[in-house]
């Protein structure tokens, strides 16, 4: 019988709320040696993840959009609007600030090996497993997926 999303995930992951100061998920990700955190709002549904990507922006800081004047226009070589969301990126004081909006999620009963399909298609490092109303039971991780297939 092949394992569920269920049989592997970690249960009752740490949580934070859009309105966390940076400066305390930074501390909980440093502490319990965890690379991401969902985030949640006041009914426990999922808005985002914060991950140690997310937070690179604000060590790193942003170059601002490379342009050239042609003809008296400026032709930016880079998206302006992406431009703003990393500036905001670097500068966010919040969780909500810095967070990936519309994670990819998954459900506890599909099985580990759709969950591993999902995260190489997407390239994502963990998946939030949300129940029915959307609630945050669980995250898998790519390391939850390695050592199930190391037991197995």
């Amino acid at each position: 019988m092949s394992k569920t999303v269920a049989d592997v995930m970690s249960h009752d992951p740490i949580v934070v709320r859009a309105e966390t100061p940076l400066k305390e998920a930074i501390q909980i990700l440093a502490e319990k040696r965890i690379s991401g955190l969902p985030v949640v709002d006041d009914v426990g549904k999922l808005v985002g993840i914060i991950s140690e990507t997310d937070l690179m922006w604000q060590e790193t800081g942003v170059t601002p959009p490379a342009y050239i004047m042609f003809l008296d226009s400026v032709i930016y070589l880079k998206n302006p609007a992406t431009y703003d969301r990393d500036l905001h990126k670097a500068l966010g004081q919040t969780v909500g600030e810095v967070m990936s909006k519309n994670p990819i999620t998954i459900s506890p009963n599909k099985t580990l090996k759709e969950a591993a399909q999902t995260m190489h298609d997407r390239n994502v490092h963990r998946l939030p497993v949300l129940d029915n109303d959307c609630q945050v039971v669980g995250i898998l991780t790519r390391g939850d997926v390695i050592r199930a297939m190391a037991a197995s």
